[in-house]
């Protein structure tokens, strides 16, 4: 075609209604870059992985760990931040270097080229970083040696036993594993065994020690896909006690012992032995309820739960003691009287008489005898009839000293076997 009619052609193509359709360039594809020409990108498929149809190509894995960020046992989870590296070989990335050096890409070019599908196992969240750019770095050898690099915080699951709690060790993973090629096409592997892991010193939590980090291969399957390789980051911490001992073991404690207080109160002393009993019952409530309320609803029994109720067991039996003791005291006596048997019980008698009866021959200054309450109840006909002269009566004795001497040595004692037992279980 010649020069004139090529140019009638464009001339009748720009005229109104012409049929003839001009070839537009594509404005849609982006412009190829120097460093996609090198490595020549379109003259391959990186849909497909490299030496596809041939063995599994090894993916060689470390990572570095930036910070082990919250532990939580309510939602029975962790978050971590870290490096996540991959190595492999992919001989369509190779490219002519006199000098031998690699080139650095960010993650424009990581879009165009095939990458591990690698993701996080038992994740619930997972994020790439994007300040100020996306956290995403692209390393090619001239031999076709690829580093993959990306900085990622993934929140995992932790299954923790918290029967030991707050005296607990737990151990969790974090589980690497390639989503979509099996153990024929990938292998996945940890790049330098247990070193592959490397930690900041100064990464700490504040309820936990860190004991140890190491790695694991296992292998995971599927029913309907297959084997795949999996990598694990298991860590082991063991939690700090001294939190617990100044906010929960001590406190309880203290109230166990501020509840045998009432055993060298005076046994007349009711407005005191009340007030008392009360505060101790309550506060060891409000103790039990304020740790449940920060711990999940398990179906177990916590070793915490075992230390609180058995203190409120021992707070709640003296004050029980106590109780039946004031109950006693308001019974009328004939404390060291010479003939008790004429002392009679009637309805006559006013609260002041009863007291001031009871009180009769006591001997102030020998508080170390035992007291014997010798009480004649006369007992009222059903009709209301007139009272006999002589009632039926029987007679009951209490020694209420000799309680509070027991309680004294019993309750101390037993509550310390009890904690001499339970440290040595739960502390080992």
């Amino acid at each position: 075609i010649s020069k004139r009619e090529t140019t009638r052609t464009e001339r009748e193509a720009r005229k109104p209604g012409s049929t003839l359709l001009m070839r537009s360039p594509d404005v849609t594809k982006a412009p190829v870059t120097k460093s996609e020409q090198l490595l020549k990108l379109d003259d391959h498929d990186f849909t497909m992985r490299p030496g596809f149809g041939g063995p599994a190509i090894p993916v060689g894995v470390d990572v570095q760990l930036e910070s082990l960020d919250t532990i939580s046992e309510v939602d029975m989870d962790f978050t971590m931040t870290l490096y996540l590296r991959h190595y492999w070989k992919d001989e369509r990335l190779s490219f002519p270097s006199n000098t031998n050096q690699s080139m650095t890409f960010d993650g424009r070019l990581v879009k165009k080229i095939w990458v591990p599908d690698i993701f996080f196992v038992h994740s619930k969240r997972s994020s790439i970083h994007d300040t100020t750019t996306e956290n995403v770095m692209l390393r090619v050898h001239p031999d076709g040696k690829v580093l993959y690099s990306l900085r990622v915080t993934v929140t995992a699951m932790c299954n923790m036993d918290l029967s030991h709690f707050p005296l607990d060790t737990q151990t969790c993973s974090l589980e690497n594993e390639s989503y979509a090629y099996t153990d024929d096409d990938l292998m996945l592997y940890w790049k330098r065994g247990n070193k592959s892991l490397q930690t900041d010193e100064k990464i700490s939590l504040s309820q936990f020690l860190i004991q140890e980090f190491h790695t694991t291969t296992k292998l995971a399957f599927y029913s309907s896909t297959g084997w795949y390789n999996r990598l694990y980051i298991n860590f082991t911490l063991r939690r700090h006690i001294f939190f617990f001992l100044l906010q929960t073991y001590f406190p309880a404690t203290l109230m166990v012992m501020l509840s045998w207080v009432s055993f060298w109160i005076d046994r007349r002393a009711v407005p005191a032995r009340v007030p008392l009993g009360i505060t101790t019952v309550l506060t060891m409530s409000t103790i039990i309820t304020g740790v449940n309320a920060s711990m999940p609803r398990v179906s177990y029994i916590k070793a915490v739960d075992i230390y609180l109720w058995v203190s409120f067991v021992f707070v709640f039996l003296s004050d029980r003691e106590r109780k039946e003791r004031m109950q006693s005291n308001r019974l009328p006596c004939t404390c060291g009287m010479t003939h008790p048997g004429q002392m009679m019980m009637s309805n006559s008698y006013s609260d002041m008489d009863m007291m001031t009866t009871g009180n009769y021959g006591m001997s102030e200054l020998n508080e170390d005898k035992q007291e014997q309450f010798l009480v004649h109840l006369v007992l009222d006909n059903e009709q209301g009839a007139q009272r006999p002269a002589v009632g039926s009566s029987s007679s009951v004795f209490i020694d209420t000293h000799a309680i509070d001497k027991y309680s004294r040595v019993i309750f101390p004692g037993a509550y310390t076997l009890f904690n001499i037992i339970y440290w040595s279980i739960y502390s080992q």
